[in-house]
């Protein structure tokens, strides 16, 4: 079918205009919202239709297209809640188990270079958008006008909170990132906490900042794969990081989970997911993105928890507030985008400006939750009601 059959087809709510290379216009759909794009090659329309989700972001990359005057992200908008139907049918085919090792085969030596392709680029890129922070994860609006800073302060509080701690106990924080969940749980709640990351870049900050702060003595940070790690924890978290697993390695993260949790310990796991059933990672964002990245299913998870002494112990499911973290990340990271263009070139800016935009869409129109996942060996671990979660 062709790029202009697609849009006949599927275009049902709001109104896309569409300029073509030789500047004929074409209007689909109608009322608002309302977004344009201007195809700049004629290869572009039959691209797009070929392999709308690779070629969408392939060809912007390339300059194939640029969005009208609403800008990318109502374009964005506009085209992935009118086509997530088509896009949930190609997300909802499952991999063989050869596909799976080929695109989620993270072993402990292809684990650090998928790491190190996206979190090694640049910490002045990341200090840009992020909060002051700088946590690279979503964070938790526990009320609507709440600013990015004091929405990640607000996620960091929660995750204590369902850890129940301690003054003096022991933390692993698998996945660490820049270290400031890791300082946030030392400095609030005095216990001392074990950083991992796979990341070079994130490592040497978050080392540095620990220094600043003065709690070298309370936390510690190491590169290395949480396969690699041993010793044991009262409480262990994992933020973001679980993303990276891949599903043939499920198994070895909860066993491993498991080995290093105390009997009496508590565990969260805080990561993207799907509310559909197991399914693909698109083609372009595992490509230029987050190589060997899958976001699990429920049903994924738990098969592989019930493989080890770990049990649920309370699910959370998070829905709109990744989509407002990427909103405001997108709106900061476009207010110095002359400066990422200088410093980087068009292309990138084009890559990490579709990236934002078309993430922030999974979550508002497609599949994408984060589930907080909190584990125990023991039922009396934590309390049987959910009291615990709102002390003042």
């Amino acid at each position: 079918m062709t790029l202009f059959g697609l849009l006949e087809e599927y275009l049902r709510e709001g109104t896309l205009n569409v300029q073509l290379p030789d500047g004929t216009r074409r209007r689909f759909g109608s009322g608002q919202p309302e977004a344009g794009i201007v195809l700049n090659e004629p290869s572009t329309l039959r691209r797009i239709a070929a392999d709308p989700g690779f070629e969408f972001g392939q060809t912007y990359m390339e300059g194939g297209w640029t969005p009208g005057d609403e800008g990318l992200r109502p374009l964005l908008h506009l085209t992935m809640s009118n086509f997530a139907e088509m896009f949930a049918q190609q997300r909802r085919q499952p991999l063989g188990l050869v596909r799976k090792v080929l695109q989620q085969g993270n072993r402990v030596r292809r684990a650090y270079r998928n790491v190190s392709h996206h979190y090694d680029i640049d910490e002045w890129l990341f200090r840009r958008f992020l909060d002051d922070g700088m946590f690279y994860s979503c964070a938790y609006f526990a009320q609507p006008d709440m600013s990015l800073e004091a929405a990640q302060q607000a996620k960091c509080r929660h995750i204590a909170l369902k850890l129940r701690l301690e003054p003096g106990m022991r933390v692993l924080d698998i996945g660490c990132g820049w270290g400031g969940l890791a300082m946030y749980l030392a400095s609030e709640f005095d216990v001392s906490v074990d950083g991992l990351t796979l990341s070079q870049e994130q490592l040497r900050v978050a080392r540095e900042e620990c220094a600043r702060r003065g709690l070298d003595d309370r936390v510690a940070f190491h590169f290395r794969d949480y396969r690699e790690h041993r010793e044991q924890y009262d409480r262990i978290v994992s933020v973001g990081m679980f993303e990276h697993v891949g599903q043939p390695y499920y198994g070895a993260f909860f066993r491993q989970l498991g080995e290093l949790l105390k009997e009496d310990g508590v565990a969260l796991l805080h990561t993207i997911g799907r509310t559909c059933g197991p399914g693909t990672t698109n083609a372009w964002l595992r490509r230029y993105i987050f190589p060997g990245g899958y976001t699990p299913a429920l049903s994924e998870l738990s098969a592989a928890l019930e493989q080890t002494p770990l049990m649920v112990t309370d699910l959370e499911v998070w829905r709109l507030h990744y989509a407002e973290t990427l909103a405001e990340w997108y709106r900061r990271f476009q207010s110095v985008r002359t400066e990422v263009a200088e410093r980087f070139d068009e292309r990138f800016c084009r890559m990490w400006e579709f990236y934002l935009a078309s993430c922030e869409g999974t979550f508002r129109f497609w599949d994408q939750v984060v589930f907080h996942v909190q584990m125990a060996k023991r039922h009396d671990a934590v309390p049987i009601t959910r009291d615990y979660l709102c002390r003042p």
